[in-house]
């Protein structure tokens, strides 16, 4: 069984060879506390530069700031921003004490290769000539790139290492670990005298006693007359962790589509029964998987394909849904064996759209209505504490099946922190169908927020129990909401009671400011009276009434109009 937590073996071993000192640096931190996981495990190795004198001390530097300084930048940086700021530091130190006149005859300059392994990703950062290398299987990998210039007749130097300028590049990648993936960390001294065929070997010779492999290829070299340091690191993957936002981004990205499926067909070992649903943006199949459990299966559509950001929020649907786990909201699987193709697996639920409900119940009681209303706050509330926006709620992304169980489905449009970018979460673009539930906010580019879910659940309330939606009409641009003008409830329904209509009014304020404030409070206002709300009070005809009220300035204009025409 996989564990959620990355396990690891480590294998390194460093000479000095035939020269007088050892100028090559390298470790290791695997973490004993909450950061393995928040973190993860650093590894990096350096080679200080032999001419300068001060090579053993600038390839330390490297080594030790990055394996401490790593660890104490903020939880929520990604792996890139803070490595990014570590590494940026250690070259402007290396680069300033190489520029003082009293050093000038040393220099600090140093090559460095560095991976954070987290959440099952490898993110791997370089400058210079030492390498980091991937076996998976029997097939070896070169991730990095040598960032060498040839100077003539055989002769080499660093084009780009630590020290050297005070604008320093460093490589970045990304690479999805797999259980059973060994790296190698070597320094040029190991990869210049043996080839990739050799360091294979080796490895393969002793796949379980990574400090002997180490060994045996740093003796090799030596024994093939290597000259430079020697320093090696062999990771082997036992297990990767469990996948987080990054690592799950990337291996979507590499998966193809499925084709359109038929009943009969087979999709890595889940057979396909019949189709359930097809729009242009998705297919949903019900599904058996490999022990006869049945299932749903959603895949992408065809029609996007080599649309990069379709394949980002297909990704997230399925990383949100793993992600919450709620009574109401739909469960999302884990796929059994390994994926080959782009799709979900969610659990069957047998069941209507609200949608449908609503079309079905006209005139529903309100207290029905009050228990699909709780259902669905619960459903938001697990995806609020995971920090996920909703952001599509209407009444055909919530399901009801016959026993009353209600469930929050789709989470295409969903935004979580944990996907978010370096720039954190944006002004959310409205999908399509969804004007009339989408929060005002939506249209003047504002950031959403949790009340933004809680604007949409006041609209699917106020149509659930009235068969209309609060302000008339969904609002399409930010020119129409300063002229849109609630309607009461009790208009539509005079059995609703005012404080359930004042409930529903603050839920769907334009405002963000001045709307309900929590899941909790919007389902307590339905349930009792708030007193807060000022339902008592008498309101003017234009509140009670707008339509009879517009009816009214229209008949005056159009009876002075005439008086005017007549005298």
């Amino acid at each position: 069984m996989s564990s959620d937590t990355i396990r690891l073996e480590i294998g390194q071993y460093s000479i000095a060879g035939r020269k007088p000192r050892n100028d090559d640096s390298y470790g290791i931190v695997i973490p004993t506390d909450a950061a393995l996981n928040t973190k993860g495990v650093a590894i990096a190795i350096a080679d200080g530069m032999s001419s300068s004198e001060a090579a053993k001390e600038a390839s330390e530097c490297c080594v030790r700031s990055f394996l401490d300084d790593y660890y104490a930048t903020h939880e929520s940086w990604t792996v890139k921003r803070s490595v990014a700021t570590v590494l940026k530091a250690v070259n402007g130190w290396l680069y300033a004490q190489g520029q003082r006149q009293d050093f000038d005859e040393r220099g600090m300059v140093s090559t460095f290769s560095g991976m954070v392994m987290k959440s099952g990703m490898a993110h791997i950062f370089h400058a210079g000539d030492s390498r980091i290398y991937r076996l998976r299987g029997k097939n070896i990998e070169q991730l990095t790139t040598d960032h060498r210039i040839k100077v003539g007749r055989g002769l080499e130097h660093l084009s780009r290492a630590f020290g050297i300028n005070q604008n320093l590049e460093i490589d970045y990648r990304q690479e999805v670990l797999e259980a059973g993936d060994v790296f190698l960390l070597t320094t040029d001294g190991i990869h210049d005298t043996l080839s990739s065929a050799d360091l294979v070997r080796l490895i393969l010779a002793a796949p379980k006693e990574l400090d002997v492999a180490s060994r045996k290829i740093v003796d090799e070299s030596f024994d093939k007359g290597s000259v430079d340091n020697l320093t090696c690191q062999i990771i082997s993957v036992i297990e990767p962790g469990k996948a987080g936002a990054e690592s799950h981004k990337a291996g979507a990205a590499s998966l193809p589509f499925p084709k359109l499926l038929l009943p009969g067909d087979t999709l890595d070992g889940y057979t396909i029964i019949r189709p359930i649903h097809e729009s242009n943006r998705s297919q949903v199949y019900f599904a058996k998987d490999t022990e006869g459990d049945v299932v749903a299966i959603k895949t992408p559509s065809p029609n996007f394909e080599d649309d990069a950001a379709y394949v980002d929020a297909f990704a997230r649907e399925e990383w949100i849904g793993r992600l919450v786990s709620s009574p109401n909201t739909l469960n999302i699987h884990d796929v059994k064996g390994k994926r080959r193709f782009l799709y979900h697996v969610t659990e069957y639920f047998d069941g209507k759209t609200l949608q449908q409900w609503i079309l079905d119940n006209p005139l529903p009681d309100i207290e029905a209505v009050r228990s699909i209303v709780s259902q669905i706050a619960l459903g938001l509330r697990a995806l609020h504490r995971k920090d996920v926006l909703h952001l599509d709620l209407k009444p055909g992304n919530v399901m009801i099946d016959g026993n009353g169980l209600v469930k929050i489905i789709d989470f295409g449009s969903s935004q979580a922190a944990s996907w978010a970018d370096e720039k954190g979460r944006a002004a959310h673009a409205i999908p399509a169908g969804t004007a009339d539930y989408a929060a005002p906010e939506h249209l003047i580019g504002t950031p959403p927020s949790n009340r933004s879910d809680i604007y949409s659940l006041g609209v699917i309330t106020y149509e659930m129990l009235t068969g209309h939606l609060p302000y008339g009409k969904g609002i399409t641009n930010a020119a129409q909401l300063k002229k849109l003008v609630y309607i009461p409830a009790t208009t539509r329904r005079k059995d609703i009671p005012d404080w359930v209509d004042a409930a529903l009014e603050q839920a769907v304020h334009k405002s963000p400011s001045e709307r309900t404030n929590a899941l909790s409070a919007l389902v307590e206002n339905l349930r009792k009276p708030n007193t807060e709300l000022g339902f008592g009070r008498e309101k003017p005809l234009i509140e009670r009434d707008p339509v009879t009220f517009w009816k009214c300035v229209s008949l005056i204009l159009l009876l002075c109009c005439t008086l005017s025409v007549l005298f």
